[in-house]
């Protein structure tokens, strides 16, 4: 079986002095990127251990890369970290993940040692003279598991309480096939990625890049005035984005006139949006493609298909199976409601708390509907339904007619509780004057009784380490305004 790091070595002996990664610290080539992930992998080989994780919390950057890498590697898990979580957070997600060893920048290594865990913990610094320690020294220990777990990832942060997913090699190895065939990323391919490498997303465009030979190029973190001096480079051919990042490079005229592709993924991309980049940048291919990270890719809308099916999330990858299923299991008809399931060899391999292999069918309980050619089209997530006096609103499209007018920058829907009514839909718009117009658009558009009860304006959303809007934060926000106002 394939390793997601088994095609560095060929690309260090075929083009050793070729750039594989670069980030705002340093350069480096294939010759040099095979040599690290291999010093750390056999590195982790020789460290005791008893479930082979190895919990990090380090920047965008060469190292965060080393690590993830290495580990794969090595056939241990990786469970990256974010800086942004507060301090509880963080160490009960240490201690759900039973790691093995925990490696911490330097500047954030007063915040673990405070927690007291009982896990070994070492300063990137540390790490970094430990493992140039190690160069001489030949691992005699091999990993013999055929397809070892290699990522554990927290997910549904932003409606509820996170929970840990697993992935094993297999998964992404399948993922890689798809990128090739339906993006057509190749070696060829300079791929800038604008997120954090916290967000499966952007990792995922990191390491996929790798696993091709391409070069990757990376960013602390997205500053939009950053991101457009390097696309003003002219090298840059594809960038991995999510649609906050796009309406930004958009508003800065970021795209020049050079050829290039934009993977977005991660959030709702609002069609004027689309549009705009379509008519603006007739060079610019795009993808929008709709996964979770549990599932993965589940299908991907082009900036061709955009112009035919607008308000689609495209059709199935190919060796994707999709079902839209009625409550009683039943499948439903062209263009009806109901829950998606997805069949995939791309699947996670399950929950780190439920202790068992996922079901052959996997839903996350997104609702929505396919069409007679097949397209997915999504009405919103079924445990973020609002029920309101007996009638079911999707938050999401409210927020889709929110975001088409032009004085909309984002906005969210929420449910609140209502002794009349049971919920009622409350819409928060960022950084706008006035609700006036957009009000009267919605009423204009939606049904009654979709149309939001309560309005609120905020500064900025609270937003996922993804860059997607915080629902559950965003929810507590709206409440504690509302309780204010009474």
């Amino acid at each position: 079986m394939m390793r997601i790091t088994e095609s560095y070595e060929a690309h260090a002996k075929v083009k050793p002095d070729q750039m594989a990664i670069i980030d705002e610290k340093e350069q480096i080539t294939y010759e040099e990127w095979h040599e690290r992930v291999q010093l750390s992998a056999q590195w982790l080989k020789e460290t005791p251990h008893q479930q082979k994780r190895v919990a990090f919390l380090v920047s965008n950057g060469v190292p965060f890369l080393q690590l993830f890498a290495g580990a794969a590697s090595a056939g241990w898990t990786a469970v990256p970290l974010d800086p942004r979580w507060s301090d509880k957070e963080c160490a009960e997600k240490l201690l759900l993940s039973e790691a093995d060893l925990v490696i911490v920048e330097d500047r954030y290594i007063k915040r673990i040692e405070k927690y007291k865990l009982d896990m070994p913990v070492l300063s990137l610094s540390e790490w970094k003279e430990r493992i140039s320690l190690s160069i001489n020294v030949q691992s005699n220990k091999s990993d013999t598991e055929e397809d070892p777990a290699f990522y554990m990832g927290f997910t549904s942060g932003s409606t509820g309480s996170p929970k840990a997913f697993i992935r094993r090699q297999q998964s992404w190895i399948e993922s890689f096939q798809m990128t090739t065939s339906v993006f057509g990323i190749t070696h060829k391919d300079h791929v800038l990625i604008l997120g954090t490498l916290l967000s499966s997303h952007f990792l995922y465009g990191a390491i996929s890049t790798l696993y091709f030979g391409g070069t990757v190029t990376l960013l602390e973190k997205f500053v939009p005035e950053k991101a457009k001096k390097t696309l003003e480079k002219g090298d840059i051919t594809a960038i991995y984005t999510v649609p906050t990042m796009t309406e930004s490079l958009l508003q800065m005229d970021a795209f020049g006139k050079n050829p290039l592709l934009v993977l977005s993924s991660g959030a709702d991309w609002g069609n004027s949006s689309k549009k705009q980049l379509v008519n603006r940048y007739p060079h610019i291919t795009f993808f929008d493609f709709y996964g979770t990270s549990e599932l993965s890719f589940v299908s991907y809308l082009s900036s061709d298909d955009f112009l035919q099916k607008p308000t689609s999330v495209g059709k199935p990858f190919p060796s994707i199976q999709v079902e839209v299923r009625r409550a009683d299991q039943t499948v439903c008809q062209p263009n009806e409601i109901g829950r998606i399931y997805v069949k995939s060899p791309m699947s996670f391999s399950g929950y780190l708390q439920d202790g068992k292999p996922p079901e052959e069918w996997l839903t996350v309980y997104d609702m929505g509907w396919l069409d007679e050619d097949g397209y997915l089209y999504m009405s919103g997530r079924e445990n973020g339904m609002i029920v309101y006096g007996g009638l079911n609103i999707f938050p999401e499209e409210i927020e889709r007619v929110l975001n088409e007018q032009p004085e909309v920058n984002r906005s969210i829907v929420i449910g609140l509780p209502d002794p009349y009514w049971g919920e009622i839909p409350v819409a928060i718009i960022e950084n706008v004057q006035q609700t006036k117009l957009i009000r009267q658009a919605v009423k204009e558009t939606l049904a009654a009784y979709k149309v939001p009860k309560k309005w609120l304006v905020t500064d900025k959303m609270i937003e996922t380490s993804g860059g997607k809007i915080a629902r559950a934060s965003m929810k507590k926000w709206a409440e504690e305004q509302l309780s204010c106002k009474q």
